[in-house]
């Protein structure tokens, strides 16, 4: 049995030397100096912080949320058994998923087969309610999940086969078999704990638009329209937040956001377009956070729908995609080149397989040997609301119509893009997609895996399949990265997708905000900021 405990005397005596509030998460505190409740000095420190968002989010639901602004709001209101750590690269705050640190668990011990997890939760929590966080609230949050539309795909892949009651205070979590990524999935935003008493007094539904969670921020309003406000929660057990209020402000287009931000009207953007960067750079009083980040972008082929079933047709488009122009002109060199189906700064990444550069000769030839020497037609359909989207298509477009193949581009509001997308009918499209746990297991689990839930364009090949159910129950780490190496080297050459870039991931603060780190999901925790004096 393998036991992970927290060291709560250690971390208690830190917090009454540092004024921090962190007895589970100790890579992520918040400073009770910088509240500005008390003293003059402190009364003068801005603790109201506001951020412009490109989006309103769809749901408060933990299990049921799957967009940026959604997983935002419930982060902000909900705690989860257990969290990740922080590390420090080139000056940066970034989340370590391999590092797993107590949260609402503060211990946990581990069956040798790795089948099971015993966890103890840390007493005295409560939730914003004051009703308790117990064991029973745990298994009914993780049954939400299996039983939800969104979060169910997760559950499995997490493969969790029973949670059980053991006491008060112990979850016991039994797993159909081992699982590299159980921990670094439990620790995601989906399986935050709710608080079963206040959901089941209030309703089904209540979720929707409500918050039942123990975590730092209070919901006082959401309207997916225009904002959402955020209350410190004074009595959360981590210690009080620094920032008193938290305010959402949801403006879509992309250059009022840039223009917010760059007056002083925000104190934090996101989504800022990598054209606007230089100019926000230029303002002493901005600091712009660019990360590499694992969020990829690919020109997907349906592999199922001619001509694109035919490898070579979907090779010789990937000779056709003009690579450094999309980088120059399109992303101002704030992304950088995708050479694989996984993103390059994510563990067991490999570039085997990858041959294609911009050369039209060699996709004319490939065209030729597929049988399309003449060239074809085909529909893309364009999902709006990405500068980048747009004009990376335009540039495609060009591309092949010199090698004889015409692409008919078709617009599709972002919403209706979604729904078409889910039919796995559509013949090409340009998409994004950000692996929330940076494992490669987790990534082609959805995406390129024969029963992937986000294997839109039906690529299936029975020997990566089976390498990533090799991989999936694999112990050992290096073995587990050949396999993840063999698969990614089989899908390169296969071509289901071109690859187009990688993004950084842009964000603009006031450069008095400290605190922030950048998450594989994207996801601000705001618990952590706060504003210098």
């Amino acid at each position: 049995m393998k036991r992970f405990k927290l060291m709560s005397t250690l971390v208690a005596f830190s917090i009454m030397l540092a004024g921090c509030a962190s007895s589970a998460n100790p890579t992520n505190p918040a400073s009770t100096a910088a509240t500005g409740n008390t003293g003059t000095a402190a009364a003068a420190v801005k603790n109201n912080l506001t951020v412009a968002y490109s989006e309103g989010g769809t749901t408060l639901d933990p299990a049921e949320a799957n967009d940026l602004t959604s997983d935002t709001l419930v982060l902000a209101a909900y705690d989860q058994l257990v969290t990740y750590g922080i590390k420090t690269e080139d000056g940066a705050n970034i989340a370590n998923t391999e590092d797993i640190q107590p949260m609402l668990a503060e211990s946990w011990e581990v069956s040798d087969d790795n089948t099971v997890y015993t966890f103890k939760l840390k007493q005295g929590v409560t939730f914003q309610s004051g009703n308790p966080v117990n064991a029973e609230a745990v298994a009914y949050s993780f049954e939400r999940v299996a039983n939800s539309s969104s979060g169910s795909f997760l559950y499995g892949m997490a493969a969790i086969k029973s949670v059980k009651v053991v006491d008060d205070s112990t979850v016991e979590i039994t797993l159909t078999n081992a699982n590299h990524n159980f921990l670094q999935i439990i620790a995601m935003y989906t399986f935050s704990i709710v608080d079963q008493k206040t959901v089941e007094a209030q309703g089904a539904d209540y979720l929707k638009t409500n918050a039942a969670g123990s975590g730092p921020f209070t919901l006082e309003k959401w309207d997916p329209a225009t904002e959402a406000v955020f209350t410190a929660n004074e009595s959360y057990w981590q210690g009080a937040p620094s920032l008193s209020k938290v305010t959402m402000k949801f403006t879509k287009e992309a250059s009022n956001r840039v223009l917010l931000l760059d007056k002083g009207d925000v104190d934090m953007a996101i989504e800022i377009p990598p054209k606007d960067v230089a100019s926000l750079e230029s303002n002493t009083d901005l600091t712009v956070a660019s990360n590499a980040s694992n969020r990829i972008l690919f020109f997907a082929m349906n592999n199922n729908v001619k001509p694109f079933d035919n490898v070579k047709v979907r090779q010789a488009i990937n000779y056709a995609i003009p690579y450094d122009e999309l980088l120059s002109g399109v992303m101002y060199g704030q992304a950088k080149q995708m050479k694989s189906s996984v993103a390059s700064n994510t563990p067991g990444f490999t570039d085997a397989g990858f041959v294609y550069e911009h050369n039209l000769d060699k996709a004319k030839e490939l065209l030729a040997e597929a049988g399309y020497a003449d060239g074809f037609t085909f529909d893309f359909t364009l999902g709006s609301g990405f500068d980048d989207w747009e004009d990376d298509a335009v540039l495609i477009q060009a591309e092949l119509a010199k090698i004889g193949v015409t692409m008919n581009i078709n617009k599709l509001a972002r919403a209706q893009f979604l729904e078409q997308q889910k039919t796995n009918n559509l013949t090409s499209y340009i998409s994004k997609w950000t692996s929330f746990v940076n494992d490669p297991g987790y990534h082609l689990g959805f995406l390129l895996y024969g029963k992937g839930s986000s294997n839109y364009i039906n690529y299936s090949n029975a020997e990566v399949d089976k390498l990533w159910e090799e991989a999936n129950v694999e112990t050992d780490a290096a073995k587990r990265t050949a396999l993840y190496e063999q698969a990614q080297e089989i899908i390169t050459t296969e071509a289901p997708w071109a690859y187009l870039y990688e993004y950084n991931r842009i964000v603009g603060m006031s450069n008095k905000i400290s605190g922030y780190a950048f998450y594989p999901d994207e996801v601000i925790r705001f618990y952590p900021l706060s504003f210098e004096q």
